[in-house]
């Protein structure tokens, strides 16, 4: 999997390529994924991303993490593709910081929880039933507990 960050904020970053890069190869492991994925990453403020989520969800709050997923509207030709383009994952850097402090762990796990949900919305997993959210949680806990230490 390869992946772009664009970070519109002025906080550091540089700290998360490691494990973001665990991430991926992780989850291509679990989820057998034998294609070339890519996507990006924009990391922006609550400011941003709470007008990002009214405009495109007509929900007026801050969130930490959106992801658009460039296969919800895919044909099934274009899935044949050599490379596909999964989409973006918007993270509000603010919201790693207070989520950390709040669940008393790491930036580092927190911003790696929210980048390994944000990919697992872009590979098609949700959380919109008891069920799909049960399969979509424990393959996040698959996931990070090889590579972040709680």
């Amino acid at each position: 999997m390869e992946y772009t960050i664009v970070n519109l904020t002025k906080e550091s970053i540089d700290q998360y390529s490691q494990y973001f890069n665990e991430i991926c190869t992780k989850i291509k492991q679990l989820l057998s994924l034998d294609k070339k994925y890519s996507f990006s990453i924009i990391f922006v403020s609550d400011k941003k991303i709470k007008a990002i989520n009214k405009e495109y969800r007509n929900i007026d709050k801050i969130t930490d993490v959106i992801s658009f997923a460039s296969l919800d509207d895919a044909l099934p030709f274009e899935l044949e593709q050599e490379e596909i383009e999964l989409g973006d994952i918007f993270i509000s850097i603010e919201a790693i910081k207070r989520q950390a402090l709040e669940y008393d762990h790491s930036v580092i796990r927190e911003a790696s929880f929210l980048f390994t949900h944000g990919l697992l919305h872009l590979l098609g997993y949700d959380h919109t039933d008891k069920s799909d959210e049960q399969q979509m949680f424990k393959l996040q806990d698959d996931v990070l507990d090889d590579i972040i230490s709680r």
